[in-house]
């Protein structure tokens, strides 16, 4: 299964998108997980430019997308809500065909946030019908830098629990 990770966070020093790569990093040879980290390189959503072809960074998104059998999105929160970033890459998404039913499950570096996830649930539940709110990974890894992360996730039972998140999404990407 290929699955594509999207980084929430514009920070270089992400917990989420260290998270993502330590996902990438267990996918063993059953799945293939890409991670998208330039959130922050996407320009300020416009319908303007939208057409007739979308901005560069919107198009490798968008193919990105199109490529992947499902979606695993991770953000920060700011300020209790969805990061700017991450709100514009999927306002970006919205008119486009690519992401129409595509499965999409959430993974989170933190004990906290969950005013931000709430929202971001009924974002996603309205971008895909395919958005499946149960199957949730959070990890605990706040303040920790992507070195401690790396280390932290090394661990067999972080690595067991996320390989189980990989393939129970895979099962829910093969179901309907």
């Amino acid at each position: 299964m290929k699955f594509l990770a999207i980084s929430g966070s514009a920070r270089r020093a992400s917990t989420n998108t260290a998270m993502l790569y330590a996902l990438q990093s267990v996918a063993g040879s059953a799945h293939t997980v890409s991670v998208y980290d330039r959130v922050g390189e996407l320009p300020v959503f416009s319908p303007d430019l939208e057409l007739p072809e979308p901005p560069l960074e919107v198009a490798r998104l968008a193919r990105a997308i199109a490529d992947a059998d499902g979606l695993i999105l991770a953000s920060p929160e700011y300020i209790r809500s969805i990061p700017g970033g991450l709100k514009n890459a999927i306002d970006w998404l919205v008119s486009r065909q690519e992401v129409i039913g595509k499965p999409i499950v959430l993974a989170h570096a933190s004990h906290r946030g969950d005013d931000m996830l709430r929202q971001l649930r009924v974002v996603l539940a309205t971008l895909s019908g395919r958005f499946n709110e149960e199957l949730f990974l959070r990890l605990h890894l706040m303040k920790l830098s992507p070195e401690e992360v790396g280390a932290h996730l090394s661990e067999p039972r972080h690595q067991d629990e996320m390989r189980r998140f990989l393939d129970d999404f895979a099962s829910f990407c093969k179901a309907a």
